[in-house]
């Protein structure tokens, strides 16, 4: 079955036995600060859990879309995806384990047609302290369904995974028992300091066996279920909610049984599609094989060969596409720098595959046919899906060809990777700093252990530099006439930048005049700006007064600075070298203003709101033909 047709029959299958069909939540959990992104198909069901109502009764069923960030760095073998679906059954005080485990059986054999000989389950072992027994209820049901397929399953205490690894599986089990950190459930983590009056409980898990993949002495001496190799893939996890915290302690009175337990199921649609299809990897699935295909088309390379690069390339790009279809846009904060990062690994690694460009023009189309027919909301913002992911590839495709070049000169010679350096590629070339760790892993460079500090050592150094050098050269000069000099300069900075990101890349500066009152601006558009127009610019300017963005300079040849993007005034000669301003968030990779100027400025721009006060618009009008004057000032 492809993987479409298994999500339907899910969803068939537990509407006949009387489930509630709701929409996939947001992937940005609308009333969770806590957390980015819903990462599991249980999340936004979390409150119905702990014992709300839910508005359509107690049995409810779903797919929910998933992004979790956190394995980003393990994507490129047969199984890891940042985005993936959850299929979800719950029960709220409803039915429980004797209905639960044998529809999920009956759906993976008899629906899905998998071959029960390569399923294995587990069970929680039970905890003496806590007297919470072993969960022989749950592997009595497990021997009678695998007995009505003909086969003797037996049990076995594995326990923690090292014990597994330690031990292994022997012949005909099939049935294994493992800890509090496998199979057990809460909010707080296994067996863990779970919130008082929180649902907790133990968990069956079921996986696949992929016989034909050997085992990874890496991950232990012996395989077993839960060993992380990928010869065992999980398809599965049903929680059985029966306790409730009633203290914080970790004693037998510290649990307590509940009038009726909940059920919490989440199937992985890709694990088990990949189960279906039987190579044991996921990215041969028909729900990713077809954005497979089509890199094999734009690169010229097959997948046999380069599966680690197309797989990256191939479940980024998936996941970039529901981040916009769910109102995420590249950014350098929260949800957007995770987007920003999706897209800069993806054309990453297309780089390796020589695809200089047009990567998520070609292949973000196919991402979004694959989900038209069972998400409209796909279909619907296709354009503006396209538009924001190719805007994206193309401002990197600048940084990366750079970077690479001048990472590779920078490592010429070393064994190892430094904060210096990595200051270096970040500050003066505008190289992502997690781009030059992969870089590193990529050409086999060990990152020396303090190199985050030694990073920081370095951006404080460069600050305590600029510093010095401003107080030099404007002793006795703008500095000691008007401190308010140096605010206006530096608002009309941040002032240009958000011109251009309001009106367009058009916009360019004609002439300035700064004085102790205000600052005057002229600049390139063809009409009046409007008083909503005039609005976002302010929202902009004064947003980055208050991101206190720290102001730096340097000296770079005119023609590096150009090839870096500096902005300057129309007209405006320059020699051999310029003074290049630079104002960036501590943290943030790309400056919010890179421009070229003589100065004066503040340090930071966080001067600039002294006082209380905002930057304002006083006038707009025009100047002359096709050029439009801007008074504006801080008050």
């Amino acid at each position: 079955m492809k993987a479409e047709e298994i999500r339907a029959a899910y969803l068939k299958f537990v509407k006949d036995r009387q489930h509630v069909i709701i929409p996939r939540a947001n992937l940005v959990p609308q009333d969770d600060p806590t957390t980015l992104f819903t990462g599991s198909g249980m999340q936004p069901m979390v409150p119905y859990l702990l014992g709300a109502p839910h508005p359509e009764g107690k049995r409810i069923a779903d797919s929910q879309t998933c992004f979790r960030a956190e394995d980003i760095e393990e994507i490129g073998d047969n199984r890891h995806t940042t985005f993936f679906e959850m299929l979800g059954n719950w029960s709220l005080g409803d039915y429980f384990k004797k209905e639960q485990l044998p529809w999920f059986f009956e759906f993976l054999t008899v629906v899905v047609g998998l071959d029960p000989q390569k399923i294995y389950v587990t069970c929680y072992i039970g905890n003496e302290r806590l007297e919470i027994p072993r969960d022989k209820e749950s592997s009595e049901i497990w021997k009678r369904l695998f007995k009505e397929k003909g086969i003797d399953a037996l049990e076995a205490d594995l326990g923690s995974e090292t014990d597994g690894a330690a031990r292994g599986v022997k012949d005909g089990e099939r049935i294994f028992y493992y800890d509090g950190k496998k199979n057990w459930w809460s909010r707080g983590g296994p067996e863990k300091t779970t919130p008082v009056g929180d649902p907790c409980g133990p968990t069956s898990e079921v996986f696949y066996l992929f016989e034909h993949i050997p085992h990874d002495p890496a991950y232990g001496e012996h395989c077993h279920p839960n060993c992380d190799c990928g010869r065992y893939v999980e398809v599965g996890n049903s929680v059985f909610m029966t306790y409730k915290r009633v203290n914080g302690g970790f004693a037998a009175d510290s649990f307590e049984k509940l009038p009726a337990g909940n059920v919490d199921f989440g199937g992985g649609l890709e694990r088990i599609s990949q189960a279906a299809e039987g190579s044991g990897d996921m990215f041969r699935i028909s729900l990713l094989w077809p954005i497979i295909q089509e890199l094999e088309k734009l690169t010229g390379h097959m997948y046999l060969g380069n599966e680690a690069s197309m797989r990256v390339i191939a479940d980024h790009l998936r996941g970039a596409v529901f981040l916009v279809v769910d109102g995420v846009l590249p950014s350098n904060n929260e949800q957007g720098y995770v987007l920003r990062r999706l897209i800069r690994r993806a054309v990453r690694f297309a780089f390796d595959l020589n695809v200089d460009n047009g990567l998520l023009e070609k292949v973000v189309p196919v991402v979004v046919s694959l989900y038209e027919k069972d998400y409209p909301e796909v279909t619907s913002n296709k354009q503006q899906i396209i538009d924001a992911l190719v805007k994206e590839e193309k401002l990197f495709r600048q940084t990366l060809q750079a970077g690479v070049r001048h990472f590779e000169r920078e490592l010429q010679g070393k064994t190892e990777l430094d904060g210096e350096t990595v200051f270096k590629l970040y500050d003066t070339y505008g190289f992502p700093t997690e781009l030059s760790l992969e870089e590193a892993g990529r050409h086999k460079v060990k990152i020396a252990p303090n190199w985050q500090h030694d990073f920081m050592h370095a951006m404080d150094a460069q600050k305590e530099r600029s510093r010095t050098a401003f107080k030099g050269q404007f002793k006795g000069g703008l500095e000691g006439r008007s401190d308010m000099h140096r605010k206006y300069h530096s608002a009309t900075h941040l002032m240009y930048k958000a011109l251009r990101l309001v009106l367009g890349d058009h916009v360019i500066q004609r002439g300035s005049n700064i004085t102790e009152e205000r600052l005057r601006f002229d600049f390139s558009h063809p009409e009046k700006v409007t008083p909503e127009e005039i609005a976002k610019i302010e929202e902009i300017v004064n947003e980055q007064i208050k991101k206190s963005l720290t102001v730096t300079w340097e000296e770079l040849p005119t023609d590096e600075a150009f090839k870096r993007g500096a902005m300057g005034a129309f007209g405006d000669k320059y020699g051999e070298k310029v003074k290049v301003y630079t104002m960036k968030a501590d943290g943030e990779e790309k400056p919010f203003s890179f421009e070229i100027c003589g100065g004066p400025h503040v340090d930071n721009t966080s001067e600039l709101a002294e006082g209380g006060k905002r930057f304002k618009i006083l006038k707009e009008e025009s100047s002359s033909a096709g050029v439009r004057r801007i008074k504006a000032a801080l008050v």
